[in-house]
């Protein structure tokens, strides 16, 4: 093995050179191999034994993720490599494979021009394969193919060499549909992996072999000869690594196949930059220009006991070492570098300055957060990176001694620094800590952490499910009134156009003050009508609002307040003080006192948040409840036992399909059954054999017969009355 200081001050020096840089991630479905596959190129590097590999886990470095065997969070390291007589550097991210954990899949598709989708050929393409692929493609991040646990193929399925290699194939063509249905058109065909073409590897991460194009030709061996040797088990093994090695493999695929700075940035900074391309700023990002001033975006926020906050971003444009002035987006003042470094794992290395086209630690920079743009200059900022899945549980925290709370207050503040999926908020009627998170995997972790890492020893409760409340149909002009009966306004709601909705969801319309032409154009792209794009004010909670008032005196002076009361409406709806999703909310009237004493926001913001809550409750409010895409695997014979369960849960069973004596069941389940003891009732229906999976799959009405109930327990544990209120409550 090599120091990592001497790894790294090979790697400083091909820094200026694009045509050696590969910034890529390492992508896959929970426990398909990315780590094992991982530890091979570290090895290669010099960074870890050849004979370790596949052990170690070095990108695992956290105590929960060595306890779990699991990727947690995505690890950045940059390895050099000499590849046919020329150096490289790979800058690479391991990402996690959990849906719990997908948020940090899609913050680090934004620093990388190319990724690694390693896939399990027994499992074939699960949920969460298609979920990371399509971040990717999203990001126009270029994907190669690595089929890791080929041996499953003969050692487990005992397939013939003609149905591994036809299984294989129907893989292949799998991953292409997916490639053709989710990339970007002109890539569609283009980005297509294949065997013949050198993008795809069969093999081993962990008994460290694998077979490609590459290996074929260069070692000149054939895949009947690999299958004879995979057949021999541990026989074979040490020939199989000899003729095949992975790391050969791989690096060949990623080198050959993946694409530079320079032919990436050329294509993804339009993707991501709504900006003009034909300004200064514009031609030095998608040139990789080093000379020109600095453009950065953060995907990762990493604590440091002794630097506190580091920002790692992708270095765009330009150069940055310590004392490079930043502005950060939106804001006026600049702030310092301090230091500048690589991450190798969990150890950050210093250097003196990194290039365009690399990846880079910040020190120095205060209060800045995932999806901020960095510069020199004041730029438009990139587009916002946009987590496909959303919070859907929640637990209450608190610190066992009282004492303890402000410490409690900075680590929760610091994880969600780190991991913009964890949402915190403080239940003002109790006092608690409501922490927010994908699963019950996550918010283990999170308690894990706080406990651990924070030392904050906490209580917890039971895991609370978040529904968002909408409406039924349009209702209005309501009025509302401020307290001192001189200003009223008049406002309608209605439900929010589906591809509007999904348009949000997907990121296509930013939440926020719409800026510019392009909001509005992307607006009308999403099928809003162009004379109500215009005057939308605000957009918060996949909700909107609308100002088509004309003429009216005073308007622009109170919109701000009504913006403010538009925001607190739609945080707590009317019906179970839950967040409002899917509503578009208008104000098409108002009288307004002409005194501004009399329209400060003690006026304004209960007038519109009151108004709002009437008009919803008057078109009639309902609950959404968050739905899981849940795939169990099990033997053939159990399966009348799951079905029955899941259908016991409310499930609906969307896919049955067999191979062999497995069976593979897609049902969607509410996110209330699921955390509700279901996984030990599916273990024990099955003697433990089902193997499980999920991922969001948004939100839906909530059953009828279940609305009444599900509210007034809701109300009832916020320390609300339990009986929902009347409009009329909000009209007096």
């Amino acid at each position: 093995m090599v120091r990592k200081e001497y790894v790294v001050e090979e790697i400083t020096k091909l820094m200026s050179d694009p045509s050696s840089i590969r910034n890529i991630a390492i992508i896959a479905h929970v426990h398909h191999g990315k780590t094992t596959l991982t530890d091979s190129l570290l090895a290669r590097a010099g960074l870890i034994s050849k004979k370790s590999a596949g052990d170690v886990l070095y990108t695992n470095y956290e105590a929960i993720e060595k306890d779990r065997r699991m990727t947690i969070k995505s690890a950045n390291i940059s390895l050099g490599f000499t590849y046919k007589s020329k150096d490289y550097i790979i800058n690479l991210i391991d990402t996690p494979g959990h849906v719990d954990f997908g948020g940090h899949v899609t913050r680090s598709m934004r620093a990388v021009d190319g990724a690694v989708l390693v896939v399990d050929p027994v499992e074939g393409v699960m949920p969460q394969t298609e979920t990371v692929l399509r971040q990717s493609l999203k990001e126009k991040a270029k994907p190669v193919l690595f089929v890791n646990k080929t041996d499953r193929l003969i050692n487990e399925l005992r397939l013939t060499p003609e149905q591994t290699f036809e299984r294989l194939l129907n893989l292949i063509n799998d991953v292409n549909k997916l490639i053709e249905q989710y990339a970007p058109a002109e890539y569609a065909e283009a980005w297509k992996v294949s065997v013949e073409g050198g993008s795809v590897c069969f093999g081993s991460a962990y008994d460290k072999w694998a077979i490609s194009k590459y290996i074929m030709e260069k070692n000149k061996v054939n895949f009947k000869h690999v299958f004879d040797l995979m057949a021999k088990g541990e026989a074979g093994l040490a020939e199989l690594q000899e003729i095949a090695p992975i790391d050969d493999a791989a690096l060949s695929m990623i080198i050959d196949h993946l694409p530079t700075p320079t032919v990436a940035q050329a294509y993804r900074i339009p993707q991501i930059w709504h900006g003009d391309l034909t300004s200064a700023e514009g031609k030095a990002m998608m040139a990789v220009d080093m000379k020109a001033p600095a453009n950065i975006v953060v995907f990762s926020i990493m604590y440091d006991p002794h630097a506190g906050e580091v920002a790692v971003g992708r270095v765009f444009s330009g150069i940055v070492k310590k004392g490079t002035e930043l502005h950060i987006s939106g804001r006026s003042a600049t702030q310092k570098i301090q230091q500048v470094g690589i991450y190798m794992g969990q150890d950050r290395v210093l250097v003196e300055e990194i290039p365009a086209g690399n990846i880079a630690a910040l020190i120095g920079i205060k209060d800045v957060s995932v999806g901020d743009t960095l510069g020199e200059e004041v730029i438009e900022p990139f587009e916002q990176i946009t987590h496909y899945s959303k919070p859907v549980v929640t637990k209450a925290i608190e610190a066992k001694d009282s004492r303890d709370t402000s410490k409690l207050i900075e680590a929760l503040r610091v994880l969600s620094k780190q991991d913009p999926t964890i949402k915190v908020e403080i239940n003002q009627e109790t006092g608690e800590h409501l922490v927010s998170g994908m699963g019950e995997l996550h918010l283990e972790v999170i308690e894990t952490k706080l406990r651990d890492e924070f030392e904050v020893p906490i209580t917890t409760s039971e895991p609370i499910v978040v529904y968002h409340e909408t409406i039924e149909s349009p209702a209005g002009p309501i009025e509302g009134k401020t307290p001192n009966r001189h200003s009223k306004f008049y406002i309608t709601v209605e439900p929010m156009p589906e591809s509007v909705q999904k348009a949000l969801d997907l990121g296509q319309i930013r939440e926020g003050k719409p800026k510019g032409q392009v909001a509005i154009e992307a607006m009308i792209a999403a099928g809003l009508e162009r004379a109500k794009a215009k005057e939308v004010m605000d957009i918060s909670n996949n909700c909107m609002l609308i100002d088509t008032t004309k003429g009216v005196q005073y308007m622009n002076e109170v919109m701000e307040l009504l913006i403010d009361g538009f925001e607190e409406a739609v945080k707590d709806g009317p019906l179970a003080r839950e967040k409002c999703s899917g509503i578009m909310v208008s104000v098409e009237d108002a009288v307004i006192h002409e005194d501004p004493v009399h329209r400060g926001p003690a006026q304004i913001i209960p007038a519109m948040r009151r108004g709002i809550y009437a008009a919803m409750l008057t078109a009639g409010v309902y609950l959404m409840e968050p739905k899981q895409t849940f795939t169990v695997n099990i033997p053939q014979d159990y399966m009348s036992e799951v079905i029955t369960l899941l259908q016991s849960k409310r499930g609906q069973v969307v896919n049955i399909s067999t191979d062999r004596a497995q069976a593979s069941i897609v049902a969607k389940m509410p996110v209330s059954e699921v955390i509700k003891g279901f996984s030990n009732e599916l273990r024990g229906s099955t003697q433990g054999r089902a193997i499980w999976y999920y991922e969001f799959a948004g939100y839906e009405k909530l059953p009828r017969e279940l609305q009444e109930k599900i509210v007034r327990e809701i109300r009832k544990r916020k320390g609300q009355p339990e009986e929902p209120p009347k409009p009329e409550m909000f009209l007096e």
